[in-house]
């Protein structure tokens, strides 16, 4: 696959949390939604220079060269589908699994370990949640909170207590609405 990064990248799933329910929600209008919700998330990925490697249904594998712009594209997803007016009251929550490593590029796209790390940390989450791997450094943008720097102590970016083996994950918990992460009142 031409122009995707090579060495070390950040690897992010995306996965639309009930999707199913929210197709039985929306009935025709779920296409619409789907077709407004791939479009959000692909505009932030090319904002943050992402490379779409691949997608299936609601789902997306995207690959970045610096872990920074792998984590402000999640966080900038999870508060843009929050602020989104979706029909019929409906939620649109998104699951995102980030993992740093060294896969090997081949003709079809990535393979390796961390291929497969990346998609089970997103598997491990819930909608609206940025599902970081341990290794995962830590940004040093502060835009996030006009109080604090964006880890450890913004909301979007909070390990979870406990300890963290190679194989565990640290939980990035995103607000639950537009006016607590623009407060600062995350929690």
């Amino acid at each position: 696959m031409p122009d995707l990064p090579t060495g070390t990248v950040t690897l992010l799933f995306t996965d639309i949390e009930g999707s199913t329910r929210l197709l039985q929600q929306l009935g025709e209008h779920y296409a619409a939604v789907l077709a407004d919700c791939r479009h959000l998330l692909r505009s932030l990925f090319q904002q943050y220079h992402g490379h779409e490697v691949d997608t299936q249904g609601d789902a997306f594998f995207v690959a970045f060269a610096r872990a920074t712009d792998a984590i402000s594209a999640a966080i900038d997803i999870q508060r843009a589908l929050a602020d989104q007016a979706w029909p019929d009251g409906a939620s649109v929550r998104v699951r995102i699994g980030l993992h740093t490593g060294e896969p090997m590029l081949t003709a079809d796209g990535y393979i390796g370990i961390d291929v497969h790390h990346a998609a089970r940390i997103m598997s491990a989450g819930n909608g609206g949640q940025i599902l970081p791997a341990c290794q995962f450094p830590a940004p040093q943008d502060t835009r996030y909170s006009s109080q604090q720097p964006a880890h450890p102590a913004n909301s979007f970016y909070r390990a979870r207590e406990g300890s963290c083996g190679s194989h565990a994950v640290a939980q990035a918990i995103r607000c639950a609405t537009g006016d607590a992460y623009r407060t600062g009142r995350c929690g």
